[in-house]
């Protein structure tokens, strides 16, 4: 196969996934709630069990008027969404979907990399928020930097112990390296890794920098249209790169009770959407945290445990 024909399926399969694994995530969400919550609308409006919901929010959202603030710095103002919404498309480009190089883009210090880009998230918050020129919009912002900043730290700690224990930065190389006793082993750092990773594309029970009952809708409270519709499609493609990173590190990735490297894509796929299911089960489960709650959770909960697994994990290993 010709180089430039690879890569464009490559880019192509991506941008694929970038638009409609969201989506789907979406939909789901809507039917999870729909059903734990009791909820009418979502389970029966629209035709069969409300399956048209979503594209008629989608048609909603591009009626809907475009509006910049006046006072708003305009530049930024526009350019949020988009800075919201590139890191993850970067991240899922050298994400692993399954063995022999079914990737984007394979890298050697590919976790590097995703842990770099996603972490410019933050950067998407404050231009949205100072851009506004909106009081709850910078109220929003400011807990966003707080938030975001401080569970860079787990993220980053929970992530080293598994690369470690793997003895490689390679995404597809961890995955290759994981063996299920890494269930017990490394289950501390999954579950500091899982929290921050939700804590980092402002999840429930981490929606404070958005917090509609307190800040209107926080630094999306000025948006509407397709730029507030991209903002949201920024959310569920974070869901998306965290359960996709959570499953690739912790999870096994492609392995699964078959060695079927034909299927290893279907095995990824299925823990991806488990993983979903869990953060939509999160935000219908607990409601928002405090601000000190959120703090305390991070530096006395989340950060002892992540040095105390990277600890534990170099012990390991030099044993080994």
């Amino acid at each position: 196969m010709p180089l430039w024909l690879e890569l464009v399926i490559r880019i192509g399969g991506v941008l694929a996934a970038f638009l409609i694994l969201p989506l789907l995530v979406g939909q789901a969400e809507h039917k999870v709630m729909a059903h734990m919550q009791g909820r009418l609308g979502p389970m029966y409006a629209g035709g069969f069990h409300g399956w048209a919901q979503l594209v008629a929010d989608g048609v909603k959202f591009v009626q809907k008027e475009d509006i910049t603030p006046r006072a708003a710095d305009r530049p930024v103002f526009r350019l949020a969404p988009a800075v919201a919404l590139v890191p993850y498309l970067l991240a899922l480009l050298v994400i692993p979907l399954g063995p022999n190089d079914l990737v984007g883009q394979p890298l050697d210090v590919g976790l590097f990399f995703v842990l770099a880009v996603v972490g410019v998230g933050v950067l998407a918050v404050l231009m949205s928020a100072w851009a506004s020129a909106n009081k709850y919009s910078l109220l929003g912002g400011l807990r966003g930097a707080a938030q975001l900043l401080a569970y860079e730290l787990p993220l980053v700690l929970a992530a080293a112990s598994v690369a470690m224990a793997a003895g490689t930065l390679s995404l597809s190389g961890i995955v290759e390296a994981w063996q299920p006793w890494w269930l017990l082993w490394q289950a501390p750092a999954m579950a500091v890794f899982f929290l921050a990773g939700l804590a980092e594309i402002r999840r429930p029970p981490f929606d404070m920098p958005v917090a509609d009952s307190e800040l209107v809708f926080g630094y999306l409270t000025e948006y509407s249209g397709l730029r507030f519709a991209f903002l949201l499609l920024a959310e569920y493609v974070g869901i998306v790169v965290i359960a996709a990173l959570t499953t690739v590190l912790f999870l096994g990735g492609w392995q699964g009770p078959f060695a079927d490297e034909q299927l290893g894509w279907l095995w990824t796929l299925l823990k991806v959407a488990a993983v979903s299911f869990v953060i939509i089960w999160l935000r219908v489960s607990y409601p928002r945290l405090r601000e000190d709650q959120l703090q305390r959770l991070c530096w006395l909960v989340l950060v002892p445990t992540a040095l105390a697994q990277l600890i534990l994990t170099a012990t390991i290993r030099l044993a080994l």
